[in-house]
């Protein structure tokens, strides 16, 4: 079976690599439509990402042990052996010889006895020397520290301009380590306590989140093959992706516009909160995007959503100024606060992309803004991390509309876990990924002056 795990990893990684696939998507596409055991899912996963994570950092050992480059049509030795060198230099689980002879059979399996033999030859002589002589050759300063960190050079150079070495290092070393499983409770149908206990009864061991009261976090176990999740009793969400619905703190009976909803985790956890009262207008570019959020809303039960595809820089093509009560713009970002879960981000993005992005983000915040009644909300969120794509939006949407300010309730909203992250004055949050283990998240959110009356939000 071990042998099988490594040559299902070689082939997810190849598709990731061949089709430019998210890593996650992938990977869940292969153990949903694969027949693995739960543990050995668990190994899956750990590969993957794994070698993925550390790319750069491999890739910088097989330069050295590489005698001549691959040839083209051979490339996908190369992934065997990235995938083989990381659970040797990372994962614990199997001895290096073990390692080594499963490779050996893959590649004969799929070549010939020749590249068997170089595998072999590679793998033996990493097995012997180690890496020691290897790590001598990195280079000084930032340089060897994002080699170490399996960073790119120009992104951890980024992040520590932004924030200093002390969080760029500490960002860097969260992104390597395994991501948590949560999941938001739907409590239009249970309660957590009670999601906790018939988790158990199906084997799967959970426990209560520490930002959200209806996040939990599942410590062991494989949550979408349980009858709690299949019947639509909780949704699998980050839990600092949860505070974006707690920020717009829809009210039922409410219109609320959801600018950018694709797969939906946002959408309908504002439609529980209104407990099927008022209405979520759910919108996407994408139109098998759509088709996503009507399964969670399905599977959840939820009928005050109405999802339709539309360029959130087209609102206004649609709907009339000031319809919603509360607008969530959740922007197309680079990404960066879900490394961990997408590890290829870091190695497909580039700064160009950051600036890129920061236009589009600027474009649906004024299109979002004028849907936006006097006294409501608009909320800005992103999962990423990067100042250009976060608080310097935020900045510059205040600027560039003064009919807005920030919203005064903001800080009451958050749990009091968050709350110190919150500078005064303000009304936005930056969640790093090492702050809770979590996904790093950004929140901004404003208030619509009134002209006169009552203050609504």
């Amino acid at each position: 079976m071990e042998n099988n795990i490594r040559a299902i990893a070689l082939d997810v990684l190849l598709k990731i690599e061949q089709n430019q696939a998210y890593s996650n998507l992938q990977l869940n596409q292969t153990l949903q439509n694969t027949s693995i055991k739960s543990v050995d899912k668990g190994l899956l996963t750990n590969i993957v990402y794994g070698t993925i994570q550390r790319k750069n950092t491999i890739d910088f050992y097989l330069e050295q042990l590489l005698n001549k480059p691959i040839k083209k049509k051979d490339r996908w030795v190369l992934t065997l052996l990235r995938l083989s060198i990381f659970q040797m230099l990372y994962l614990d689980r199997v001895p290096d010889h073990a390692i080594i002879h499963e490779a050996v059979e893959i590649t004969k399996q799929r070549g010939n006895q020749g590249l068997a033999g170089l595998v072999n030859g590679i793998l033996r002589k990493l097995q012997r020397e180690g890496t020691e002589a290897m790590d001598k050759k990195a280079s000084e300063g930032s340089e060897k520290e994002a080699l170490a960190y399996s960073m790119p050079q120009w992104l951890y150079n980024r992040w520590s301009e932004q924030f200093g070495q002390e969080d760029a290092k500490n960002m860097a070393e969260s992104n390597l380590l395994a991501s948590p499983v949560t999941a938001r409770v739907n409590v239009n149908k249970t309660k957590r306590e009670d999601v906790l206990q018939l988790l158990e009864e199906e084997g799967v061991l959970a426990e209560e989140g520490e930002l959200s009261p209806e996040g939990i976090i599942i410590k062991e176990g494989y949550l979408p093959g349980t009858e709690v999740y299949k019947n639509g009793l909780v949704t699998i969400q980050d839990e600092s992706s949860m505070l974006v619905a707690q920020a717009v703190a829809p009210v039922p009976g409410e219109n609320i516009l959801d600018t950018c909803a694709a797969p939906g985790g946002k959408s309908t956890h504002m439609a529980e909160m209104m407990q099927g009262q008022g209405k979520v207008v759910s919108l996407d570019l994408h139109a098998h995007k759509i088709d996503l959020i009507k399964k969670q809303a399905d599977r959840l039960g939820l009928e005050n959503i109405e999802s339709s595809v539309l360029d959130a820089r087209k609102v206004s093509e649609k709907f009339s100024a000031g319809t919603f009560d509360r607008v969530l713009v959740d922007a197309p970002c680079s990404g960066f606060g879900v490394i961990r879960k997408k590890p290829d981000l870091k190695w497909s993005k580039s700064e160009e992309d950051v600036m890129r992005l920061t236009t589009i983000q600027r474009d649906i915040l004024d299109s979002a803004s004028d849907m936006v009644k006097e006294g409501g909300l608009l909320v800005y969120s992103t999962c990423t991390v990067d100042k250009d794509e976060n608080d310097r939006v935020a900045d510059w949407f205040l600027s560039n509309h003064p009919e807005f300010e920030w919203d005064p309730h903001f800080a009451e909203k958050m749990p009091e876990t968050v709350k110190s992250y919150i500078m005064d004055g303000r009304s936005d949050l930056q969640i790093m990924p090492h702050y809770f283990n979590s996904d790093g998240f950004y929140i901004a959110a404003y208030r619509k002056k009134t002209t006169g009356g009552e203050k609504h939000a």
